[in-house]
């Protein structure tokens, strides 16, 4: 029972510490370590000559082909209205689905400059450059011009198809 009763107290005494040696409750220095993204200077564009002449270009191009586009909308609107009514195979119908072809050729120049811009967009983040406000404001443009051509397309051809009988 003695032997018990020593084994019992030997043990206890390893449990405990000397009296002011506690862990203290105040927050470790790896804690106080902060794991939140460092702040990182957003890079600016330098200004490029060549680029802009670039940029310019493809802009005339797609403004050109907009008018175009513009100018054969019309026209294909003009001659689906005419077809309405005459069935499939008529002259007028066919008028109207050549309209139609010519149309989506008249698109070209808007997917072109999308693409253009698009390419030059692309080469920029491979050379690691930053990204052009021109570049990024032109290709929005272009992207705008080309989704707004389908639409119009799309919706001539939906009522080119309700014209046949």
């Amino acid at each position: 029972m003695r032997f018990i009763l020593l084994l019992s107290l030997t043990a206890l005494a390893g449990c405990t510490q000397p009296a002011g040696r506690y862990p203290s409750l105040l927050p470790r220095p790896i804690e106080q370590t902060s794991l939140a993204e460092p702040d990182r200077p957003v890079p600016v564009a330098a200004p490029d000559a060549a680029l802009d002449q670039q940029i310019a270009d493809i802009r005339a191009s797609l403004d050109a082909g907009t008018k175009a586009f513009n100018a054969g909308a019309q026209d294909a609107e003009a001659k689906i209205a005419v077809a309405r009514g005459l069935p499939q195979g008529s002259e007028r119908w066919l008028d109207a689905q050549v309209a139609m072809g010519q149309l989506a050729e008249l698109r070209r120049p808007a997917a072109a400059a999308l693409a253009d811009l698009e390419a030059l967009a692309t080469q920029r983040g491979v050379n690691g450059l930053p990204p052009y406000p021109a570049l990024d404001s032109a290709s929005a443009d272009a992207e705008k011009a080309a989704t707004a051509q389908q639409a119009r397309i799309d919706s001539l051809e939906a009522a080119l198809g309700d014209t046949g009988n």
